[in-house]
């Protein structure tokens, strides 16, 4: 359960800091950097970030900007299907290996 609501939280604050580079983006402030962004689409705010950039249309100009995000999301799907594959999110086998 802890994990779910780390995962809520992340996209939460990923959509937030998405909407709020936008802001800064149209009143010509200092923005936050990509690396920021990217980083927290990479550490499981995917979706979040994902949203806001539709929301917002944020972001979606920017071709080097979409290439690095969407590597982030492949490896993300890699991941995912390698634990599906291999069974890791088998309750049996998180037991196995305590």
């Amino acid at each position: 359960m802890t994990l779910l609501y780390s995962f809520l939280t992340l996209n939460i604050l990923a959509f937030i800091i998405t909407a709020y580079d936008k802001r800064l983006a149209i009143t010509h402030k200092k923005r936050i950097s990509e690396e920021t962004l990217l980083t927290f689409a990479a550490v499981g705010g995917t979706i979040g970030s994902a949203l806001a950039m539709y929301i917002f249309r944020h972001k979606i100009a920017k071709k080097h900007y979409l290439f690095k995000f969407f590597r982030i999301v492949f490896i993300q799907i890699l991941i995912i299907g390698v634990l599906f594959y291999f069974d890791i999110f088998n309750e049996n086998y998180i037991i196995k290996s305590k």
